[in-house]
């Protein structure tokens, strides 16, 4: 890294007298010559600014430029006063305020030379920093050592983010909601973009899932160059969640379905991770995991719901369905997988590109009939419900639908009346019709049971 005192060693630059001997420390990315009055729109952080000072005629002048050099991240300011009579006062006492090293450079040196020799430290120490870098990757350094690294070479913190989203890794703790950070990379059309204070850029690679690095304080110079080499880096050092050992304890079961897309398991594994979780079969579009049942959060169908909705831009999918069981003995793991399974049905039909339904909202009738074959299904649904689904048919009626309404109400007149847009007189005769036609009391509740279990065999 290249820092203020650094140049100091070259020959010719030295430090104004007036300056603190603690700013130099700051680190230097690259070199910016103007004359302007207000440079500020043309700045960036970390640069050491040349300037001729011909800009200033009067006391007062110094305070906005310096002003723009300290509210850009400017390292330092390189005067010289050949035209000035020597740096003016005004000069050193607005840098002091505004905590801006002061270089001096002598009459007798051109800026062609300052920048020439400062363009060459810079691009010798940037050399250095890639260097080290792609050693550290080539004697398989993990994402985390890398940014470790990183975050020397650039003298500021640097993370690692899934766009799920979650923090993969980070030199220290994250300052913002890292799906605030997924959600302004998404904004910015997958480019890089500042968010909260940090400079977001994408880690390119094949995963569905994005990863992105985030690094504190905006970025140019070698800096930038150095920020894209690591997130080259990042991508190659990239590994997938891998499924593991879950032990004897309780588990859970948990399932997904990208629809449209075959990305269910790399979805499944970046929202489960950095938790243990092993695999189990699951259809095309699906994946089915099983993670340790104890510790779980309770908000996880909150939390999976908001992940969701933060990566589904990015994704190919054209929609997402979770569900998830309760944790179970390790034994009946196949019993908290077909839970899940039906919880996965019931998101997979409710409206909306993403849901998640968790295994309380899934009703023992559904389990029961889980274990039955379609044409059982059908078979209970034709024996059951048979002159019903035929006089709808013939009369393009819907009584059926009418009938399911009234029980999901608890065979409240008013509440299916309402529920239908009808009035509860046109409902009591079309409940009337349908117990006829079935030859059954649908106010007894064993009848009502046998009836909804059928409704529901579809």
């Amino acid at each position: 890294m290249t820092t203020v005192r650094t140049l100091l060693d070259l020959p010719g630059l030295r430090r104004h007298p007036g300056s603190p001997d603690e700013l130099l420390d700051r680190a230097v990315t690259r070199l910016y010559a103007t004359e302007l009055r207000d440079p500020g729109r043309y700045l960036g952080a970390g640069e050491l600014v040349l300037s001729g000072l011909l800009w200033w005629r009067a006391p007062g002048d110094a305070e906005p430029f310096v002003a723009a050099l300290a509210a850009s991240g400017a390292a330092a300011l390189a005067a010289s006063g050949a035209d000035s009579g020597g740096i003016p006062d005004d000069v050193v006492t607005a840098c002091a305020r505004h905590r801006i090293a002061l270089l001096e450079v002598p009459p007798e040196l051109s800026f062609a030379v300052v920048t020439e020799r400062v363009v060459l430290a810079l691009a010798a120490t940037a050399d250095e920093a890639r260097k080290r870098l792609l050693t550290a990757a080539a004697e398989g350094t993990p994402v985390s050592g890398l940014l470790d690294r990183a975050a020397e070479e650039l003298d500021t913190p640097c993370w690692v983010l899934s766009a799920v989203p979650r923090v993969v890794a980070g030199t220290e703790v994250l300052p913002i909601d890292p799906a605030e950070a997924v959600r302004r990379f998404i904004a910015a059309h997958r480019r890089p973009t500042a968010a909260g204070g940090l400079t977001v850029l994408p880690v390119e690679g094949r995963q569905s899932v994005p990863w992105l690095l985030a690094v504190a304080g905006p970025l140019s110079g070698a800096h930038a160059e150095l920020a894209e080499e690591l997130a080259g880096l990042i991508s190659l050092a990239r590994q997938a969640p891998e499924p593991a050992t879950i032990g004897d304890g309780p588990v859970r079961a948990i399932a997904l379905r990208t629809d449209g897309s075959d990305e269910a398991a790399e979805v499944l594994a970046e929202l489960l991770a950095p938790a243990p979780f092993a695999f189990t079969p699951g259809a095309e579009g699906e994946a089915f995991a099983l993670v340790p049942g104890a510790h779980w959060p309770e908000d996880w169908a909150e939390t999976t719901t908001a992940a969701l909705s933060t990566v589904e831009p990015l994704l190919h999918a054209s929609r997402l369905a979770a569900g998830f069981a309760d944790a179970v003995p390790a034994a009946e793991a196949e019993g908290a997988r077909e839970v899940a399974r039906q919880a996965l049905i019931l998101a997979a039909a409710r409206p909306g590109p993403i849901a998640v339904v968790p295994a309380d909202e899934v009703g023992v009738h559904q389990l029961l009939l889980a274990g039955a074959s379609p044409d059982l299904r059908r078979a209970v649904r034709r024996r059951r419900l048979g002159p019903l689904l035929d006089y709808d048919a013939e009369q393009h009626s819907n009584l059926v639908h009418t009938v399911r309404v009234y029980l999901e109400c608890s065979g409240s007149p008013t509440r299916a009346a309402k529920a239908l847009h009808i009035h509860v007189n046109t409902l009591r005769y079309r409940i009337g019709r349908a117990a006829e036609l079935l030859g059954a009391d649908l106010n007894d509740f064993a009848t009502q049971v046998d009836v909804y279990l059928a409704l529901t065999a579809e």
